[in-house]
């Protein structure tokens, strides 16, 4: 039990004191993330108080680092990643050389040992893809060119990481550390016991290393692009929104537990490979929703995580040192990016954006940090200095995107100033598009007794629709008809968008849930302003109330009945159909009773009730 309690402890106080500092850096107009970190030295060892697990608190971040990850494969098609290698591998390659040397000429500076400075700089070299993911996001630059390069570039330095991590411990021994820890780096026993009957061969492990990433990822792109929608789409036909979600999150975990355990791979790779496999199905949309809200609540505990590591201390004692780290994490590594950018005939706006995205350190500088401590490569003063790093790259870097988008705009501004530093020749990423691109077209959220009468309308006279349905064997049906649909909850994020929602001319909601309809008319008209709706409800309240805000056509199921039986009831009386329908009309277009006012009817005689004159005798 005192274990769960930690855990409980730690969940409970990081989310609620993150909370707290995030809103108070809203109010001060920094980014979030800088509450969530400050909330993390709260609660950590350097300052009075709580302290919290720092081991329950950092396997809790890796769980938001392995959703982030899947998300990004999700969002990150194998066709967009090929796109962007002409600039990404050599990109990120030699971005870590240049950093490394920096960082290793630091090390050098300061007496340390050359197995320091090698592990220092590594650790400087690469960026946290949390941080780039949060950045690309709030800027709408995620699915964009220069969006894709960043996060590609990123995955490489990922892929040299896992190569540095398997590296490390055979080479340690000849930097000047032990190979003690060997194990926490790797996780892989038989590339120990191969090393212990072959030789301690660099060669050896290198190559075990490349193979174990090659037959995972020749293993999931081969069978796990099939397996992987598979078992999804399993747990989606059985309707249970439960059981999708669980599916989605075993899937991210599973795969990533797995890759780590098996091939050595990264937890992160791992899911990133997951999400990837699964974005080429159009499953991919809701998954990505549904993980949403954890990958959100554990991305907070990852800050709060790297905030409890840190020594404030360190900024005191090493002022210079500090700084010196800041500038090669801020301006060298930056430098260095513009000017392989550019040395590639990249748009200077691109390279600006992938400077800022590289401007910070991250888990992996963390985990890198681990492994040279229990080598005993790296003295203790390199891990305060590289999580003081960490704090405050991670909270300067809005400022960069902010400073890179004014230098992108006054460039604009002047366009024989951007073309000394442009090269000509630039080719544009060839990213993925939908199969059709839709305008002016209806989309149709709900295609049961209701939606289905207005698809089979639609269809009859040719006009282009969209269905967005949440049942399984029902869009798979659909799908066979020739009809164009979406899965998914109309709610979620990204299912409206992957229907156009933007191009749309008219939105019809034909599920009775009256809650959920005026949410869905506010995403909408988010999106597109101009948009008509067309609502279903069984609240004449709800009614009223949508009808107040003008959203369009509003109809109650039990109302649009009264008066078709109204209808009836009149002509079966004697009145004309022109009178029937006129006195239907009139009832329908009065929003505030279910019949005509009496002076509607003294201005409109036709309207007043017919009586027939008893007969004579």
């Amino acid at each position: 039990m005192p274990h769960a309690t930690e855990l409980i402890a730690i969940i409970a106080l990081g989310l609620v004191i993150a909370f707290v500092f995030g809103m108070l850096a809203q109010r001060l107009r920094l980014p979030p993330l800088v509450g969530y970190l400050v909330a993390g030295i709260a609660i950590g060892p350097f300052t009075p108080g709580f302290v919290g697990d720092q081991k329950l608190a950092g396997q809790l971040a890796e769980i938001g680092v392995i959703l982030l990850m899947f998300g990004v494969g999700l969002h990150f098609s194998i066709k967009d990643l090929m796109a962007v290698r002409t600039i990404a591998l050599p990109g990120a390659v030699v971005q870590i050389v240049v950093a490394t040397a920096m960082g290793g000429g630091l090390a050098l500076a300061w007496g340390w040992g050359l197995g320091a400075g090698l592990v220092f700089g590594l650790a400087l070299s690469v960026a946290s893809t949390v941080v780039l993911l949060r950045a690309l996001e709030e800027r709408n630059l995620l699915d964009s060119d220069k969006g894709r390069i960043a996060v590609g570039w990123l995955i490489v330095e990922d892929l040299a990481m896992v190569l540095a991590l398997v590296l490390l411990p055979a080479l340690a021994p000849s930097l000047g550390g032990s190979a003690a820890g060997g194990d926490h780096a790797t996780g892989n026993s038989l590339a120990h016991w191969l090393s212990g009957h072959l030789g301690d061969s660099i060669w050896l492990t290198l190559g075990l290393t490349l193979a174990k990433v090659g037959l995972f990822t020749t293993l999931m792109l081969v069978a796990g692009r099939r397996a992987v929608p598979w078992l999804l789409d399993q747990a989606a036909r059985t309707g249970s929104r439960e059981l999708f979600t669980l599916a989605v999150l075993a899937l991210a975990l599973g795969i990533a537990f797995g890759s780590a355990e098996l091939f050595g791979v990264s937890f992160a790779l791992g899911a990133f490979f997951a999400g990837m496999v699964l974005a080429e199905s159009d499953l991919s949309h809701q998954a990505a929703a549904d993980s949403l809200p954890l990958q959100d609540a554990f991305a907070v505990l990852f800050f709060v995580s790297v905030g409890m590591l840190f020594d404030p201390g360190i900024l005191v004692r090493e002022p210079l040192s500090v700084l010196a780290v800041l500038g090669v994490i801020l301006l060298g590594k930056s430098i260095a990016a513009v000017a392989i950018v550019l040395a590639f005939k990249h748009p200077v706006g691109t390279a600006l954006t992938i400077a800022a995205s590289l401007a910070q350190i991250g888990e992996f500088s963390f985990i890198l940090v681990g492994l040279g401590l229990s080598l005993k490569l790296l003295p203790e003063e390199g891990r305060d200095l590289i999580l003081g790093g960490a704090l405050l790259s991670i909270t300067l870097n809005p400022l960069f995107f902010a400073a890179a988008a004014r230098v992108e705009r006054y460039l604009a501004d002047r366009p024989d100033l951007a073309r000394r530093f442009e090269r000509r020749g630039a080719d544009a990423i060839a990213v993925s598009e939908p199969a059709k691109a839709h305008r002016g077209h209806a989309i149709v959220v709900g295609y049961g007794r209701v939606g289905s009468g207005i698809g089979k309308a639609l269809d009859a006279w040719d006009l282009p629709f969209v269905v967005v349905d949440r049942d399984r064997r029902r869009v798979l049906d659909l799908r066979a008809s020739g009809l164009e649909v979406v899965f998914g909850d109309a709610l979620a994020p990204g299912i409206l968008a992957a229907a156009d929602i933007a191009q749309a001319r008219l939105l019809v909601i034909a599920t009775p849930d009256s809650h959920n309809a005026r949410r869905l008319v506010e995403i909408a008209r988010e999106a597109n302003p101009r948009i008509d709706t067309l609502i279903r409800t069984h609240s004449d309240a709800e009614r009223r109330r949508m009808e107040e805000e003008k959203v369009g056509l509003v109809l109650m199921a039990e109302r649009e009945l009264a008066f078709g039986m109204t209808f009836y009831a009149l002509r079966s009386l004697g009145l004309t159909e022109g009178e029937a329908r006129l006195y239907v009309d009139a009832s329908r277009a009065d929003s505030r009773a279910e019949a005509p006012t009496e002076a509607e009817i003294e201005q409109a005689p036709e309207l007043r009730p017919h009586k027939e004159e008893p007969a004579a005798g």
